[in-house]
């Protein structure tokens, strides 16, 4: 089917819109976005095109988006039909000597192509295109770019209902983990005490009594269990929870409702006690690790001026450099939220991975530094903050002190 470059098409709650991507990519002065896959291992194409999740696709496909004129799409013959939900012209092959020669026609008069390619493989995130197909359109003459900034434009901005969303999922989960530490602490003068898993199942009991639906988890960790910092508590392994234990809790969700946006949150506390000394500084040198990063958006949201991840992460990481615990702080300070927890937008990473995407408005993102010391104890106090132009906000309560439970 051709269409026009204003046209849209909707499947599901997705929305593929071609004169976005059009402007997108005039913008980034790219002469067009080459989309392939094979067997899906692309699923941010089927995502930005709108194309579902339910194709039946045992063929190679490419659809190249130019920044002006009208997209062209190449299918095998035994499958010629599973791109005619979107606009454009349609070449079919059999063999890979046509299918080469089909990809050329399909380039002719574009040079700066995007692709899900990153190098180096720097954001594995969006390197979904394997090095032999970007080798193939290289030999075709063209410079492979990174889709990466294309991809948090169409897969990490939040509309407007989506971030009311966010919000409505945030008053709930916050009141479920309050009064989640007023549980343990009734269990722990009443009975003795309770346990990591039986407060998993409380938690996500109450979760569910709001409507909040979420991946694995939720996570409590007692004592040394929070120097871990994936650790998942089951019926078999779960640790005691008793008067002078310290707890961690990590807990996220979202509305049970297409396209919400997950609230995520760590918080910290001491049972029937005072913190110790060593717990204290570690708590304070992670939130102001933590104010330090949502402080640098802050500013670069409020001055208009571009902000990366990867600076972002510096700016927390060099709060914990300094305080000589920088060997304890082992993952990245944040991560990009959305309908998935753990979405396609700018990660605060120069840790894991250099991130160089920026941090786009109408995004969501966690801030979470964390200090660990195996045996001992682990800290991490985890915010979210939503950006708008001018602006960047933290959406929830912001933990200032460990909890005295």
């Amino acid at each position: 089917m051709t269409m026009t470059q204003t046209a849209t098409t909707t499947l599901g709650s997705t929305k593929f819109d071609l004169s976005a991507i059009q402007a997108a990519l005039r913008e980034h002065k790219f002469d067009g976005w080459l989309f392939y896959d094979h067997h899906y291992r692309d699923p941010l194409a089927y995502r930005i095109l709108g194309l579902g999740e339910d194709l039946h696709v045992t063929r190679r496909w490419f659809y190249f988006i130019p920044a002006q004129g009208e997209p062209k799409k190449l299918v095998h013959r035994i499958e010629s039909g599973r791109l005619d939900t979107l606009p454009g012209t349609k070449a079919v092959y059999s063999s890979w000597q046509e299918l080469e020669a089909e990809v050329t026609a399909l380039t002719s008069g574009a040079t700066k192509i995007a692709m899900q390619y990153s190098p180096r493989n720097a954001i594995m995130y969006v390197s979904m295109v394997d090095a032999g197909t970007v080798e193939m359109v290289r030999g075709l003459g063209k410079e492979i770019v990174s889709s990466a900034d294309l991809v948090s434009l169409f897969e990490a901005v939040l509309n407007d209902d989506q971030i009311a969303t966010h919000y409505a999922a945030q008053k709930k989960i916050d009141a479920v983990l309050a009064a989640g530490w007023q549980e343990i602490g009734q269990q722990v003068r009443s009975h003795g005490g309770t346990h990591e898993f039986a407060m998993v199942e409380w938690l996500s009991k109450a979760m569910r009594r709001e409507g909040i639906v979420w991946e694995h988890g939720p996570n409590v960790s007692s004592g040394a269990n929070a120097a871990d910092s994936h650790y998942e508590p089951t019926a078999e392994n779960s640790k005691p929870i008793r008067k002078d234990d310290f707890v961690l809790i990590d807990i996220w969700g979202k509305l049970d409702r297409p396209d919400s946006c997950y609230y995520d949150i760590t918080w910290t506390g001491v049972v029937d006690r005072e913190p110790t000394p060593r717990e204290q500084m570690v708590f304070e040198t992670v939130r102001n690790a933590r104010d330090a990063a949502a402080n640098a958006v802050q500013h670069a949201f409020a001055t208009k001026t571009p902000i990366a991840g990867w600076q972002a992460d510096d700016a927390a990481r060099g709060v914990i450099r300094q305080a000589g615990l920088a060997d304890w702080f082992t993952h990245r300070t944040g991560h990009n939220i959305g309908p998935v927890l753990h979405g396609n937008g700018a990660n605060l990473d120069n840790l894991e991975t250099h991130d160089e995407r920026l941090i786009l408005p109408r995004t969501c993102f966690s801030v979470e530094p964390g200090l660990y010391f195996p045996g001992e104890f682990g800290i991490r106090s985890e915010i979210n903050m939503i950006t708008q132009p001018g602006k960047a906000e933290v959406t929830g309560r912001i933990q200032t002190e460990l909890v005295r439970i």
